[in-house]
């Protein structure tokens, strides 16, 4: 039994963010009621990096697993009822409309509380609910740039450049999985219920506790420098560096121990307090030069063996075969129904008596709709006389 055995929660989210905060929900136990259109959400036919699956593609898959779908038409008053009638005795409802849609869809706070006062509502949003940008789309790209996180990658004179991840998308789901989990401890003890509003901008901001907080508070100032990859208010030598055959990353090694294994006698003499900042782009030229002389093999032994913090900076392949990673079992395999033997990104964190599992994978639109309205009470020819006007999926 995962911890969340015997909970339920309704999912009308959509994309990356909202998805996977009730994903997480799924992997502890709780019983994911994925609410999406007849057709299905639009996730399913628009593939991350066009990996199309047999019928679910790779990043519907990732994000969905450990949920049945009821694919409803919520814009349909019968629709509507079929899902606050699901709120009734839910737990968690969690929601990624833009600010408004919920309530012209009828399934906003108030009117989900009006059925079940005890619900755990968790509303998430681009911008917040209310304000000048509230109603406009959040994505993460955008809100990598306006949070500031973007300005300090890259090197000056180039444009800043965004993560290799969907980080804020990321950031937002562990954001709202934490609120959610919050607000349910906080029923546990009170019997009550409350909204939990998250949204993309305040997530990407609080996520830049340090970073923000050396501009807030130390008052010193974003840049970038023309030789240093990241982050200049962290001291040099700091990025992902080239080698002769490939690249490692370096992060704030003791100049002196590094001037031995690279044989670079001038960064013996810098002060790392002084120099690594007011001479960053020095120290980062040195390093360069001296890397590009041997392989990462040989780079990654030498300054491992002397105690300097440095990493392989992996592809998807080397990370899927890295020995850490295997004995850690980052990765789940299962078997699909429709896919296949399955291998997707695990869990963050381990339960020691309440694990969290991979009990079934992303489901076929609108697959447990029958089952669902069957346990609300409905009759078969009620079912099928839905089916047939398209308020529900024909199961």
């Amino acid at each position: 039994m995962g911890v969340l055995d015997g909970y339920t929660v309704i999912d009308l989210s959509i994309a990356m963010a909202g998805p996977l905060a009730a994903m997480r929900l799924g992997d502890l136990g709780a019983d994911v009621i994925k609410v999406e259109p007849v057709t299905g959400e639009w996730q399913r036919s628009s593939p991350a990096g066009g990996a199309v699956g047999k019928e679910i593609n790779a990043s519907f898959l990732s994000l969905n697993r450990n949920k049945r779908s009821l694919a409803v038409d919520l814009k349909s008053e019968e629709g509507r009822t079929i899902v606050l009638e699901l709120a009734r005795t839910a737990d968690v409802f969690l929601q990624n409309y833009r600010p408004g849609v919920a309530e012209r869809l009828g399934v906003d706070y108030e009117s989900v509380r009006a059925v079940n006062p005890s619900i755990v509502y968790v509303s998430m949003s681009g911008y917040g609910e209310s304000g000048p940008m509230a109603g406009r789309p959040g994505q993460d790209l955008l809100l990598q740039a306006m949070s500031g996180a973007m300005y300090s990658t890259g090197r000056d004179g180039d444009a800043p450049a965004p993560s290799g991840t969907f980080a804020i998308d990321a950031v937002t789901a562990y954001s709202a999985f934490e609120g959610a989990l919050a607000a349910l401890l906080h029923r546990a003890r009170t019997g009550a219920g409350q909204l939990v509003s998250v949204n993309m901008l305040d997530a990407a901001i609080a996520v830049q506790m340090q970073e923000l907080g050396v501009y807030t508070v130390g008052g010193v100032p974003q840049t970038r420098g023309t030789e240093a990859h990241a982050h200049t208010y962290i001291r040099a030598p700091y990025g992902v560096f080239a080698t002769g055959d490939g690249y490692l990353a370096l992060a704030m090694p003791d100049l002196g121990v590094l001037a031995t294994v690279l044989d670079v006698p001038e960064l013996a003499t810098m002060d790392p307090h002084v120099d690594g900042y007011a001479q960053r782009d020095r120290i980062t030229a040195l390093v360069r030069a001296a890397l590009a002389r041997d392989t990462t093999a040989h780079w990654l032994a030498a300054l491992r063996d002397a105690g300097l913090w440095v990493s392989p900076v992996y592809s998807y392949a080397d990370l899927l075969d890295d020995p850490q990673v295997r004995h850690n079992g980052s990765f789940v395999t299962y078997d699909h129904p429709t896919e296949g033997t399955v291998t997707t990104p695990g869990f963050a964190f381990r339960l020691s008596a309440t694990p969290p599992e991979v009990r079934f994978g992303a489901p076929r639109v609108g697959e447990h709709t029958g089952e669902i309205l069957r346990a609300l009470g409905y009759p078969p020819e009620r079912i099928e006389e839905l089916a047939d006007q398209g308020t529900v999926a024909h199961v």
